[in-house]
């Protein structure tokens, strides 16, 4: 068939290989490219045809009567001279950055045989979304759960064994019971975006399990896909997403645009490199030959080129518009501000506005701490809430006054510029770290299994293994750790701002003390749904369900002590004694029992119009507090076997060690 083609000039828009329902027209940006060559695939044969036509830097051309499933790469000649930034080689077969569907598994060492290297193929976006809707959650509602396409399904008992750790076994009905069950609104996913493992996991057996390791932006990752009946994993990808939505569940993915997995000078030229390797990365000044390395990772993405820039914004729109997901989490965003538009392009398009925008804001560069330094309508990952929340319960290296601040959504941070509460996102524990069950049985960290003698990870976790380290059958360490947990969860969904829950710490699960995970694919991090704990299952629901019937635990506006129409301050911070919290209190180190009342916004007679009081006690003893006037009912108590049996209490009530009671008034 490839015998008879020929190219015809075709358009330079829209960039990549776009099926008309008549041919195909593709499009290459390249600056400094001399000659492009565009290769097409017939089983094991390839023929390269010559792209002829180039406007505005966009190497283009269309073949009449190419269609869906065409597969296809690029050759780009020009100079290889490092020293000035250009590392072309014409014999490197390249794939297009636009690519939508990847075939073929890459290995290394990489290789230049067409019988070995990844391409491209053209696809059919056609799909039946049927009344699919967003469901536009606003982001005061939002309880954000991250989890892992594969990991979540890999080992549930229920799920079809053909689809577990697949999109489809992640929209598995049983999965969609649970995620309603707890009453999570918004599904953050670890990267599905087509990755690589890198060469020295390949070499010792591991992959890159977490996904960070992005090579093509637009495709989604088949590795996690069923392809139940011959369907694409374009179409299992939307197939998930409409299930999700249909459940009222957001579809939010994290984004790895500050690096690509072509790494450093000594990496593989796999597509970017050899296309326009000084247009697509950033090259420190005076040495084009190497490569600026703010993620950690070997390269950084080049987001101020105007080019690069379309190519990102061009991603999202597409997994807006035409995969329907509600949102992105940016992984090292900081890395796409720096000295580019990125934030001014996101804010003013329309596409994207609608969507919920998350950001990890630091990354290894210069200046590269920028923790409330979003525009309004981000959110951002709040690290100093994971820190001081730990800090406070578990090392004692934070006081009353710190975990006040994060209890009121870190307002020293995020109040600025108009923003919300919502600007952070807090959590007490993430992929990146200890699991929750590990932060209390854990020390230190125990990553031995990574291959890297343990030097990798966190070193300053504020875990406390509550008496012995790692898994224990001492009743009282069990308790120790049992109660922070709870006290841990009930912390986050009682602040103010968007909890997020790291998927599997409602079971119990634990990783062995790994804080460090990411080429573990396998027991150490899949579910472990046979081993599940119900109780704290119930737990977390119980506490997101409190959070849903209180609108005072998220709250819109900043709380600030001023008095709502009842004549009641928005927020009282009280003390055990029976009295407002004074200034040494706020100072002391030691104080660990003290307690937030809050009004509610609107005064009314249903459950909203409540006042509630959240009493802290991180004491290893049981404290009393003297409670503010009127008749008292207590609505929670973290430490306790049955944590939501209800009770009435006046004038006085005993809060557990190391625990949370929250009660509302009568």
């Amino acid at each position: 068939m490839i015998d008879s083609v020929s190219l015809e000039a075709g358009r330079p828009w829209p960039l990549g290989a776009s099926w008309d329902g008549h041919g195909v027209n593709f499009a290459l940006f390249s600056a400094h490219a001399e000659g492009v060559d565009l290769c097409l695939f017939d089983g094991m044969r390839m023929r390269a045809l010559p792209l002829r036509e180039c406007s505005d830097q966009v190497w283009h051309g269309y073949l009449a009567g190419a269609g869906p499933g065409m597969r296809y790469a690029y050759r780009v000649h020009g100079p290889y001279a490092p020293d000035k930034g250009h590392r072309f080689n014409a014999h490197r077969l390249l794939l297009d950055p636009y690519a939508r569907e990847i075939v073929g598994r890459f290995s290394w060492p990489a290789h230049d045989d067409p019988a070995h290297s990844l391409t491209a193929a053209v696809v059919d976006e056609r799909f039946d979304w049927g009344d699919d809707t967003a469901p536009a959650i606003p982001w005061s509602e939002t309880v954000l759960y991250e989890a892992h396409v594969k990991g979540i399904s890999r080992q549930h008992p229920d799920v079809p064994e053909v689809l577990r750790g697949t999109y489809a076994g992640l929209a598995a009905p049983v999965m969609i019971e649970h995620f309603r069950r707890l009453g999570v609104t918004s599904l953050n996913l670890l990267p599905v975006h087509f990755f690589l493992d890198e060469q020295r996991l390949a070499n010792e057996g591991r992959v890159n399990y977490w996904g960070y390791n992005s090579l093509a932006f637009f495709a989604p990752e088949p590795r996690y896909a069923a392809r139940i009946g011959g369907q694409s994993v374009i179409a299992e990808f939307k197939t998930m997403v409409r299930s999700l939505h249909a459940a009222g569940l957001e579809v939010i993915l994290d984004v790895v645009f500050n690096h690509t997995a072509e790494t450093d000078e000594w990496g593989p030229t796999l597509s970017f490199r050899g296309i326009d390797n000084l247009s697509y990365y950033r090259l420190p000044a005076g040495n084009f030959a190497a490569y600026e390395n703010f993620s950690g990772c070997g390269n950084t993405l080049n987001v101020a080129h105007p080019r690069v820039l379309q190519l990102v914004m061009d991603a999202l729109r597409y997994w807006v518009e035409v995969m329907h997901v509600d949102g992105f989490r940016f992984d090292l965003a900081a890395a796409l501000t720096r000295d580019s538009a990125f934030l001014a392009a996101l804010r003013q398009d329309p596409a994207l506005q609608r969507t919920k925008l998350i950001a990890e804001p630091w990354d290894i560069g210069p200046q590269g701490y920028r923790l409330g330094r979003f525009l309004p309508g981000w959110s951002e990952w709040n690290d100093r809430f994971r820190d001081d929340v730990r800090a406070f319960w578990l090392t004692h290296e934070a006081g009353a006054g710190q975990l006040a601040q994060r209890l009121a959504g870190s307002s020293e941070i995020f109040r600025i510029a108009g923003r919300a509460p919502q600007a952070g996102t807090n959590f007490v524990t993430a992929h990146d770290g200890f699991t929750l069950r590990d932060l209390v049985s854990y020390q230190t960290k125990h990553n031995e299994l990574n291959g890297e003698d343990n030097r990798d990870g966190h070193g300053h976790n504020c875990s406390w293994n509550c008496g012995e380290e790692g898994e224990s059958s001492d009743p009282a360490v069990l308790g120790r750790r049992r109660r922070l947990q709870r006290a841990l969860l009930t912390t986050l969904m009682i602040s103010q701002g968007v909890p997020m829950l790291q998927g599997g710490d409602e079971l119990g699960r634990s990783q062995a003390g790994n804080n460090n995970a990411y080429c573990q694919d396998n027991a150490m991090t899949w579910l472990d749904w046979r081993n599940a704990d119900p109780d704290l299952i119930a737990f977390v629901a119980g506490l997101i369900a409190l959070r849903r019937r209180f609108p005072q635990l998220r709250r819109r506006t900043w709380l600030s002590g001023e008095t709502n129409g009842a004549g009641q301050p928005d927020v009282d911070w009280w003390h055990p004694a029976g009295r407002p919290m004074r200034i040494a209190d706020w100072q002391s180190k030691k104080l660990g029992a003290f307690g937030m009342q809050l009004a509610p916004e609107t005064p009314t007679t249903s459950d909203q119009g409540q006042t509630l009081l959240c009493l802290i006690n991180r004491d290893e003893i049981p404290v009393s507090f003297l409670l503010p006037a009127g008749v008292w009912q207590q609505i929670c108590e973290s430490g306790a076997h049955s944590p939501f049996a209800a009770c009435r209490r006046e004038k006085t009530t005993p809060v557990a060690a190391r625990s949370v009671q929250i009660l509302a008034r009568e």
